[in-house]
């Protein structure tokens, strides 16, 4: 049985995954609910994304994934004559939902990063051009050989703690 809870762990992480992606793309289903329940002041405007998964805080995602697990085990029950949901097959889905939705909105939002930061790659990869031809620069690298020779200079000529002690008098 334990290979079955895999299985559902597995496909439940899928189901969260397609449902974020479904409602990232498309809220229709969230705005007719919006429509119905809310006054017109109310409303969502139709440029606002946010839908049952998509750009809500976990306590309400989460809400929403229990409602809909639990209304697909009701419509199972009625459907198949014999029980075999248990109540860990229910949280092994709950559970793979969540993490589902959560792997999707970081697939998202990191493609959205990606998009957005062509501009920064492009400034890191001419900074990195330009660094390396200062590392290259012969007069460059002894400078900056120089400078990291400095401190070992310093270090050398340093007192131990016992001569510090003995200057002050404390040790004889």
């Amino acid at each position: 049985m334990i290979t079955f809870e895999i299985i559902l762990f597995i496909v439940a992480i899928l189901l969260g995954i397609l449902l974020y992606w479904r409602e990232s793309k498309n809220n229709y289903l969230f705005r007719l609910i919006n429509r119905i329940t809310h006054s017109k002041e109310q409303q969502l405007k139709k440029e606002n994304k946010k839908g049952f998964f998509f750009r809500q805080p976990f306590l309400i995602r989460f809400v929403y994934l229990v409602i809909l697990i639990l209304m697909g085990y009701l419509i199972s029950l009625l459907i198949i004559p014999f029980n075999f949901v248990t109540i860990q097959y229910l949280i092994t889905m709950i559970i793979g939902t969540v993490l589902g939705t959560y792997f999707a909105s970081l697939i998202i939002f990191a493609t959205d990063k990606v998009e957005d930061g062509q501009d920064i790659i492009e400034e890191a990869l001419k900074k990195s051009k330009k660094l390396l031809k200062e590392l290259t620069d012969e007069d460059e690298s002894k400078k900056i050989i120089q400078e990291m020779e400095k401190p070992k200079e310093e270090e050398t000529t340093k007192k131990s703690a016992r001569d510090r002690l003995k200057d002050k008098g404390f040790i004889q």
